[in-house]
């Protein structure tokens, strides 16, 4: 590995970071670079979750110390995510790389389709509705989130932010707080899939890790400072990112 693409990792994963805390799609990003460096499809998904484990404990760190973290929900929501990471996982390690670069553009396309729909903005006025049955409705839902990100992870960010949005009412920050913590925890248990099935890169993924880890800090940061006109910012720019990406592909 040559100096060149040590910095190329690096700014991939600084990027990936940044978007991923604000909003989601960094992996879209980061997952291209490691396939473009020569790793296997399933390879580099699981490479790319070891800087994911790192961005987001400091994204969650960052925000825990801002004060925007609700410790009991993010739990709640956790914990079905991280049972469905582990068969998104399973799923992932068992396709071959074709399969798996097909189901992959078929994801984004529906990804970025509903991403444009935007159905958040028609219940942007919406106001916090916590709720038993609203609870519910969320603890089912992540466990299909926790599927999908156990499978590719990228743009789960935008999905989590989605669906809080419909079913809670809550707002961007507190939903970036959730959102961070979610990931990090079914990262912790779909990473080991990766691991012990030998599709792991770690030097990739430690410089990698590096990158993502600035990248959440400075995501995390702008969060809470600037507010939700910034992470809306954010999020159009994860969008052009997913319509590059696609064409590109």
């Amino acid at each position: 590995m040559d100096l060149l693409q040590i910095i190329l990792i690096l700014i991939a994963g600084t990027a990936g970071g940044f978007i991923n805390t604000l909003a989601g799609g960094g992996s879209l990003i980061t997952l291209p670079v490691l396939i473009f460096l020569g790793l296997p499809a399933a390879v580099a998904n699981g490479t790319n979750r070891i800087a994911l484990l790192f961005q987001n404990i400091v994204a969650v760190s960052n925000f825990k110390n801002k004060g925007y973290f609700n410790h009991r929900l993010s739990l709640m929501l956790g914990i079905p995510a991280v049972i469905g990471s582990i068969i998104g996982a399973r799923i992932a390690i068992s396709l071959s790389d074709q399969v798996f670069n097909r189901i992959l553009a078929l994801l984004m396309i529906i990804t970025l389709v509903l991403i444009l729909w935007n159905p958040t903005k028609r219940f942007s006025k919406v106001e916090e509705n916590l709720f038993q049955k609203r609870k519910i409705i969320a603890v089912i839902s992540f466990f299909f989130v926790g599927i999908y990100g156990g499978f590719i992870q990228a743009g789960v960010g935008l999905i989590i932010i989605t669906t809080l949005t419909l079913i809670t009412g809550l707002s961007l920050v507190k939903i970036n707080s959730i959102k961070v913590f979610v990931v990090l925890i079914y990262m912790l248990s779909s990473l080991p899939v990766f691991i012990f099935s030998g599709n792991v890169n770690w030097l990739l993924g430690l410089i990698l890790a590096v990158g993502n880890g600035f990248g959440a800090w400075l995501g995390s940061a702008l969060a809470v400072n600037k507010g939700e006109k910034w992470i809306k910012a954010v999020l159009v720019i994860a969008v052009a990112l997913m319509v590059g990406n696609l064409f590109y592909k």
